[in-house]
């Protein structure tokens, strides 16, 4: 995983795991199977929104765990995406209920996670706990 600077897109999003399953979630926009990250707001740093996203995105309010997990970096149209990650615990369940962003949200053994997730670049994240 390889860091890039400076990026056109930062993001940043959570590896949240509870009582040893880790959540993904369904994107039907792109119709794959994610982690649960998204952009920065203006003036937001990485870890408010890595939190302000999962909460949004799979309704679980979190705590973060620890230093950050990792700095990924990838092209995308818009010039280069940076995206930060942290592995989280659920402080509060707030009922998921499926919305434009995501429709699903599973909890998974890191191995069945490993094994539905799109993209290679979350798989190796799995790899961190």
């Amino acid at each position: 995983m390889t860091g890039l600077s400076p990026a056109d897109v930062r993001a940043a999003g959570g590896l949240v795991v509870r009582d040893g399953l880790v959540c993904i979630c369904h994107r039907p926009r792109y119709d794959d199977w994610s982690l649960p990250k998204g952009k920065l707001d203006p003036g937001e740093t990485f870890k408010q929104a890595a939190l302000r996203e999962v909460e949004e995105e799979v309704r679980l309010r979190c705590r973060i765990e620890g230093k950050r997990l990792a700095k990924v970096s990838y092209p995308v149209n818009q010039g280069t995406k940076e995206v930060r990650w942290w592995r989280m615990s659920v402080v509060e369940d707030l009922g998921f209920e499926p919305n434009d962003e995501v429709d699903q949200v599973v909890w998974l053994s890191p191995g069945d996670a490993r094994r539905l997730l799109t993209y290679d670049k979350d798989r190796q994240l799995l790899g961190l706990l």
